[in-house]
């Protein structure tokens, strides 16, 4: 038994709503995300200079975890100023500072 051509244009129009419903519930989802975070968030704007590279590897994880970059980077800083209380080791010193020459051997 064959489709006839409006059952195949049926078809296609339920595949085309399910989809559409399912991508305002994922922007719905990002929005709430969103709202929370500016909730949160200070009135306090911060500028900072960083490299392509960086930036780039921000919109790739912020993308990822479907939230805005500023978001992300909020979420990095309050990560890293939570655990500065643990003390470095030697050991975390010296890796930090291989690593440290390491890139700035690539970027010259």
């Amino acid at each position: 038994m064959t489709d006839t051509p409006d059952d195949v244009r049926a078809a296609r129009r339920a595949r085309h709503v399910a989809i559409r419903a399912e991508v305002a519930q994922e922007e719905a989802e990002a929005a709430e995300v969103e709202a929370a975070e500016n909730a949160t968030a200070l009135d306090v704007p911060l500028h900072l200079r960083i490299d392509r590279r960086l930036d780039e590897r921000l919109r790739e994880l912020a993308a990822a975890d479907h939230i805005p970059t500023s978001a992300l980077v909020r979420r990095l800083l309050r990560q890293a100023t939570e655990h500065r209380a643990e003390s470095l080791t030697a050991a975390d010193v010296e890796r930090i500072a291989r690593r440290i020459a390491r890139e700035e051997i690539d970027h010259t």
